[in-house]
């Protein structure tokens, strides 16, 4: 575990997204949004951790259209990495043909080298995050399309581990460096929005 002020885990974020106005699946600056108000709602430093395969599956993705497609992939209540993943399964080749940006997306983040993650450990304003029922836990801002084309290639195993920059308190039953614990679980369900 390792602390970063907030303009390293800045830098480490645009160094690996670039805009290319050539690309028809660079248009979402959506990801940047979240990381700069999670700066401002969680000032501090961020973390740099490494995740093991099932800790992202618990990961809580926010509401996505599925790139303005004709389904819905993540309802504005939230699903996990795991959920959202067991969604694209049941839907099949339909999602392609219904979705054909995100299939794109999706697509390429199977043969893509692993890049870092980016979360924070509770909601943060806005759109996207606002219906969420987990308050919270770890909560996508940035690698929606990463950790599910991980998800369904089976690469979310424990003894494999993914990088992630984190803002945010630590969430409820997070082990510390020191070992320690801090109270109660790791993830916790709101009853309503």
């Amino acid at each position: 575990m390792q602390t970063l002020p907030f303009e390293a885990v800045l830098r480490r974020f645009l160094r690996h997204h670039t805009h290319d106005p050539d690309d028809p699946t660079d248009f979402d600056d959506r990801a940047e949004r979240h990381i700069r108000t999670a700066r401002q709602e969680f000032p501090g430093p961020w973390r740099r951790l490494l995740l093991e395969g099932p800790e992202v599956r618990e990961v809580v993705l926010p509401w996505h259209l599925g790139e303005d497609g004709e389904r819905e992939l993540v309802p504005a209540t939230g699903l996990t990495v795991a959920e959202a993943a067991g969604r694209l399964a049941a839907l099949g080749d339909s999602y392609e043909r219904s979705n054909p940006l995100c299939a794109l997306k999706l697509a390429r983040q199977r043969r893509a080298a692993h890049l870092p993650l980016f979360l924070s450990t509770r909601p943060v304003s806005g759109p996207d995050h606002e219906r969420l029922t987990t308050r919270q836990g770890l909560i996508h801002l940035d690698g929606l399309h990463r950790m599910l084309a991980w998800a369904t290639t089976g690469r979310l195993t424990r003894g494999r581990w993914f990088e992630a920059y984190v803002a945010g308190p630590p969430p409820d039953g997070a082990r510390l460096g020191d070992g320690t614990r801090t109270g109660g679980s790791s993830l916790s369900r709101a009853e309503s929005p």
